[in-house]
């Protein structure tokens, strides 16, 4: 079953049905929008069933019987829908960025016998698979650096941005407080701070800042040094701060004419029609750096992805690589080659070298390609 139908869900529903070997029952709210949906796959492998994820009961009983649910919900929704899976007993894989730490869940999840892997999309999911897979192959960690972003292919106006998710989501992710390592402790920095410029081969110059998307690696992974920043065109950040200072991304009510508005839900408002991707093709880019000691030397592995709009399917670069990574590991757990039980974070999948081989070709399949680079910087 894929929970959730939006830009997401939908990428995922294909991709299992276009895959073979397994019966694809897409749920969400609008049912009328889903048996449209359903019937644009034309495949007889493909069913619609209405839900509404707020209630988790109802997510109980329609989660039984399924071998394994792909979660595709607002965050919001995530952690019930995971706590659903795990009351009836059914395998799930996650993409919700969810404000709760799914690891709470993991000793429930092992006594019931399932295996649920949150945070399984591009950055968190894939981004955790590299940092998983290169830790791994060293002795000790050293520093972890994950740059990543979707963007337009082209800097618009009036952001140089457009958006191919939640504007709401986005704005939250632009006022959360990310948590980094630094000297091996976690310390809590303001987003949009740290901002530098770097160059992205095959893109050209881009700026990043941190944002809080460490997620589970905060937990899994020991480095002196841990971060993520966002990859945005230049000029961005400084153009979102302007907002932060104007305090339009406030989410404290003020009174306009009598009436009490949240600034930062009237900026979505606002905001949302302007940075629609529209006819515009959008980027994902990530670079990963994982830097550490083995035998003697001390070792970068760094992983770099660019990956493009799909003209000939009319499919987003962000929902190529979220939802075909989901797609790919929902296969995986419903074949059972994923035996784990409890809450499998994904840097897990990539510390199996085994599970992340078989990931990566999947992805290849799909058109999605990762280029690995190991260096020796120096003898220690």
């Amino acid at each position: 079953m894929v929970l959730g139908c939006g830009l997401m869900g939908s990428a995922i529903a294909r991709d299992l049905v276009e895959s073979g070997g397994m019966e694809v029952t897409i749920a969400a709210r609008d049912e009328r929008k889903l048996r449209e949906y359903v019937a644009q796959l034309g495949s007889e492998r493909a069913s619609a069933v209405g839900v509404d994820a707020r209630d988790e009961r109802a997510l109980v009983e329609l989660m039984r019987g399924f071998d394994v649910v792909a979660g595709a919900l607002p965050g919001r929704l995530g952690f019930g829908a995971m706590r659903a899976a795990i009351e009836a007993g059914t395998d799930m894989v996650d993409i919700s960025f969810m404000p709760q730490n799914p690891l709470e869940l993991d000793d429930p999840a092992r006594a019931a016998g399932v295996t649920i892997i949150p945070d399984c999309g591009v950055a968190p999911g894939l981004s955790n698979m590299f940092v998983g897979y290169g830790a791994s192959r060293l002795d000790r960690v050293k520093e972890v650096h994950i740059k990543v972003g979707g963007l337009p292919q082209n800097p618009m106006p009036p952001l140089g941005y457009r958006i191919t998710w939640s504007v709401e989501d986005l704005l939250e992710e632009y006022t959360r407080r990310a948590r980094i390592v630094q000297g091996g402790h976690i310390k809590e920095v303001e987003a949009l701070s740290g901002l530098e410029l770097v160059d992205f081969p095959g893109i050209g110059e881009l700026e990043c800042f941190y944002t809080d998307g460490l997620r589970t690696l905060l937990h899994t992974v020991k480095a002196d040094v841990m971060d993520e920043k966002t990859l945005r065109y230049p000029g961005h950040a400084e153009k979102i701060k302007t907002l932060v200072d104007c305090g339009l991304l406030s989410v404290e009510p003020v009174r306009v004419d009598g009436l009490e508005l949240e600034p930062r839900r009237f900026l979505a408002v606002l905001l949302s029609p302007l940075l629609e991707l529209g006819e515009e093709k959008d980027l994902t880019a990530m670079r990963v750096d994982i830097v550490g000691e083995k035998n003697g030397e001390e070792v970068q592995h760094t992983f770099h992805l660019i990956d493009r709009y799909d003209e000939a399917r009319g499919i987003t670069s962000m929902a190529r690589t979220t939802g075909y990574t989901a797609s790919v590991v929902t296969q995986m757990v419903a074949r059972g080659e994923i035996e784990e039980r409890g809450v499998i974070p994904p840097e897990r999948l990539g510390m199996d070298r085994r599970l992340f081989e078989r990931i990566l070709r999947g992805l290849s399949k799909r058109g999605i390609h990762i280029v690995e680079t190991v260096k020796t910087i120096r003898r220690l």
